[in-house]
């Protein structure tokens, strides 16, 4: 009997397993025993035509054991240790040097890319082994640092490695770099609009969820789509963190720092947005963690999707539990959020005349609930521009590039300022942080005490209107948070007319 090393998933995090093969005389015949999953007991069939193209004819009962059995295995990372097992077991490998192997096989052998390499190369690192991955997974391994890694094309050239007869070469580490990112949409290209553009800049400085509302073709989901290019580069905690999820769902992987992206259509189920089904997955408000996430056209959302996003959007994180077990996934995201004032999308319009009923206006408001509008820090009224603005070719907008410099600056001081609590960002910040840490003068204390009775602000709003607040000063580059800066916070918080 032989065992050797393969890894399963269990979330974002990946355990070991130990993959046992025994074989006894009879009928030829394949069984996999330890919670498999389907495409785990399909692997049998890949694993046998695989072998056959090196020239390995199997014989006998072949029984697999995937230790520990009480876990569930799912995926195909498990099909190249298997298929080692086997051929240990026959006696053609001998001793198998202690490491870690994975790898979906192809019918002729070829290794394919499979999801999880990341968490695979932090397991790895932790337990001192060698890592075995399919060359197109080479990519994702060079970005964890401290691993000893290689990448392979095939089961033949990883069954010459371990007979000696090539030497393999190890995958070199590098630095994920800040690259320019392709900005699709610039500020630049967006006329007027110079306070949702204000707003969208202090969104992405702090990290404050944003909601556009306006007529159709007023700009909104060109603002949101331009915020992708303004956004500061991930630091490295923050790149890892999006590295985890990205691989646990198999997403490919770029060397730049660029933030996600995430637009989700209103047509989206709940796991889909967040995570679940079978395999437990992680859903989108966690692969657009330390990015945005695009829900356009908010209001035709289901309300069982809207409402599920208060937990993670207060908490950074979403606790997924089902049938097969409870998952931990991060989702610290800037919600950017764009929708119409009324069915018709022509309520408060200076030039169209709406025409839905009060009743169908009231109707469409209750689509947007009060809880999640209390976790939206920028409420932003985008109106419909003029011909005239519209054909105004000289307009002298700022570009993404000199805002995100900006944005950048004003990052950085928020970094140094919270690192002894571990924060990169205002929006962050606990409770008790904010009772702490932002202090106001005198004055300042009793305008934002008048502005929040007078508004009718929760304890939760006015918490976030004090991180706006900061963020506004820090673009400023003003050391105290003052009386204009909490105006403009205010403005924000309750700029929207039609919710």
């Amino acid at each position: 009997m032989s065992s050797i090393l393969g890894v399963t998933l269990v979330g974002m995090e990946a355990l070991p397993v130990e993959i046992e093969v025994g074989i006894v005389s009879g009928l030829f015949s394949i069984s996999i025993v330890g919670m498999p999953g389907k495409a785990v007991r399909e692997s049998k069939d890949r694993v046998s035509a695989a072998l056959r193209e090196i020239g390995v004819t199997l014989k006998g009962k072949v029984a697999v054991n995937l230790a520990p059995a009480d876990i569930p295995k799912e995926g195909a990372l498990l099909d190249l240790p298997i298929a080692l097992g086997m051929m240990s077991a026959y006696g053609l490998l001998g001793e198998i040097p202690k490491s870690i192997c994975i790898g979906e096989l192809g019918l002729d052998g070829r290794l394919k890319r499979v999801r999880g390499v990341v968490p695979a190369a932090f397991l790895a690192r932790k337990l001192d082994l060698p890592l075995f991955v399919p060359r197109e997974n080479s990519g994702e391994v060079a970005l964890v640092k401290g691993v000893k890694a290689y990448g392979v094309d095939s089961l033949a050239e990883l069954v010459q490695i371990f007979l000696g007869e090539i030497q393999p070469e190890p995958i070199e580490s590098i630095t994920a770099q800040d690259l320019p990112a392709a900005i699709e949409t610039d500020f630049a290209d967006i006329k007027g609009q110079a306070t949702a553009k204000r707003a969208a800049e202090i969104a992405a400085a702090g990290h404050h969820n944003l909601l556009l509302v306006g007529s159709p073709g007023s700009g909104k989901t060109m603002i949101a789509k331009a915020i992708a290019g303004i956004l500061p580069p991930l630091t490295d905690e923050e790149l890892i963190e999006t590295l985890l999820v990205r691989s646990t769902v198999g997403i490919p992987v770029n060397p730049g720092r660029e933030r996600p992206f995430r637009p989700v259509h209103f047509s989206a189920s709940t796991v889909s947005v967040c995570g679940g089904g079978s395999n437990l997955h992680p859903g989108e408000v966690s692969l657009a963690h330390r990015g945005v996430l695009f829900l356009d056209e908010f209001t035709e959302f289901h309300r069982d999707v809207t409402e599920s996003l208060r937990a993670p959007l207060e908490d950074g994180y979403i606790v997924v539990s089902r049938a097969a077990g409870t998952v931990k996934y991060p989702s610290r995201v800037l919600l950017v959020l764009a929708a119409n004032p009324c069915p018709c999308g022509n309520l408060g319009d200076p030039v169209l005349k709406c025409t839905c009923s009060p009743y169908a206006i009231e109707r469409y408001k209750r689509k947007l609930s009060g809880p999640i509008l209390d976790r939206i820090d920028l409420q932003i009224n985008v109106p419909r521009l003029t011909a005239e603005e519209l054909l105004n070719f000289q307009d002298s907008s700022e570009s993404s590039a000199v805002i995100r410099e900006r944005v950048i600056k004003a990052r950085k001081i928020q970094e140094d300022r919270w690192a002894e609590y571990k924060l990169v960002c205002n929006a962050e910040l606990p409770e008790k942080l904010v009772k702490k840490c932002l202090i106001l003068s005198e004055d300042t204390r009793k305008f934002l005490a008048d502005m929040a009775g007078k508004l009718n602000l929760s304890g939760r709003g006015l918490s976030r209107v004090l991180k706006v607040s900061r963020t506004i000063a820090d673009l400023a580059g003003e050391e105290n948070i003052l009386t204009q800066h909490v105006a403009e916070a205010l403005m924000y918080r309750q700029g929207i007319t039609a919710f």
